[in-house]
């Protein structure tokens, strides 16, 4: 065990030339970030599910019912224990051939049967009074985090000038405010890392994975080699567009479609101009090519600097699905079906009749005369 440890603690992969950990140990003079200083974190990530455990219950219902937000979910399914062996141990979306042999079997026209499968894939998924919980919390949490964040990184100079982040690195001083800032990102991300698996499943499910994943390693990894000033700059960067993200949720979840979109509106705008534009031109040119300068690399940079641009891999493919979404909206006159939809609209197994068999339209515009508009609004779950 201790021949592993100090393979993985080897001072040539975490640190620049000529400098070990001794260097950084502390002193009564100076302070620097330590690796058991995010051991913290562990205990902290419970604290902080806890904390929005009570925060939903006490505060989020109390206003999701204010707002007179439904806490019954979709429509059950009839019960039939034929259809429900069939969802539950072959197929949750039964091809044409099956639904053929099923509507023979029981006597059922194909159409009454791709209702019964979207209505018991839509019966596992979380009410609407869930989701805006969810949502009320992040939207909570991510606002502190950014005003905090803000208002510490004001009085910075690596804000004005990202050249500070390199100077005199790594000796750089850790302060209690700076170490606050990262236990609490680092708490808050593996709260939400764990708490994915029990949260509303979404289609993106390994993506986020991905980036809470991404994140925490990022985190960790400026935190330990004391990258923790441009690491500052990647958090406060990414919590902007998050506060909009959530805000933008909860106002569709209320059915305040007009605020929905004008916080979607300003959500697309800060995200693409924050994530395709800040970020590759002010954090990612200041971690390759200013650190390069003033520090040089080694092998831990290249490391740090891999999740960075893994991270940008990330933002383009969630730019993607927004400006997709925005587009559609601009071509059809109202925005279409969410390519992360939590619950399935009601018409979209309904819009190609299946063979043999006549299709007569209701005149509700999908979602059975609840404005199809609102039900799959780009404001539902985009991340």
């Amino acid at each position: 065990m201790a021949g592993i440890l100090a393979w993985f603690w080897n001072e040539r992969f975490w640190l620049p030339h000529n400098v070990t950990w001794a260097d950084l140990k502390n002193t009564d003079e100076s302070t620097f970030p330590q690796a058991e200083d995010l051991y913290l974190a562990c205990p902290l990530a419970f604290c902080v599910f806890m904390i929005r455990l009570v925060f939903e219950r006490f505060i989020a219902r109390p206003c999701a019912l204010a707002l007179k937000i439904q806490a019954n979910g979709p429509q059950k399914a009839q019960p039939n224990a034929i259809l429900e062996k069939v969802f539950t141990a072959i197929t949750k979306h039964p091809d044409e051939k099956r639904l053929e042999g099923l509507s023979k079997q029981l006597d059922w026209d194909v159409r009454t049967i791709q209702r019964w499968f979207r209505q018991r894939r839509n019966q596992e998924k979380p009410s609407t009074l869930t989701r805006f919980c969810e949502s009320m919390w992040r939207f909570t949490f991510y606002l502190y985090i950014f005003t905090y964040g803000v208002r510490y990184l004001k009085k910075t100079p690596w804000l004005w000038n990202t050249r500070e982040c390199w100077y005199n690195y790594p000796y750089q001083v850790l302060t209690v405010d700076l170490h606050y800032y990262y236990i609490l990102e680092l708490s808050f991300y593996l709260s939400l890392l764990f708490s994915q698996f029990s949260d509303i499943r979404r289609k993106d499910f390994l993506l986020m994975f991905m980036h809470h994943v991404a994140t925490i390693s990022l985190i960790t990894f400026s935190y330990v080699n004391n990258m923790a000033r441009v690491g500052t700059l990647v958090m406060c960067l990414h919590d902007a567009a998050d506060v909009l993200l959530e805000a933008a949720k909860m106002a569709n979840y209320g059915k305040c479609q007009r605020l929905c979109n004008v916080l979607f509106i300003m959500f697309a705008l800060v995200f693409i101009s924050s994530r395709l534009g800040i970020y590759p031109v002010w954090i990612l040119n200041s971690t390759l090519f200013e650190s390069w300068e003033i520090v040089g690399p080694y092998p831990s940079w290249w490391v740090f600097n891999a999740l960075l641009v893994l991270l940008q891999a990330l933002h383009t493919f969630w730019a993607y699905l927004i400006v997709k979404i925005a587009c559609r909206a601009i071509s059809r006159g109202k925005v279409s079906k969410d390519d992360r939809s939590d619950i399935e609209s009601s018409s979209d197994e309904e819009e190609v009749p299946p063979p043999n068999q006549k299709h007569h339209t209701n005149g509700t515009n999908g979602a059975h005369g609840t404005n199809g508009y609102l039900s799959t609004s780009p404001c539902h779950d985009e991340h």
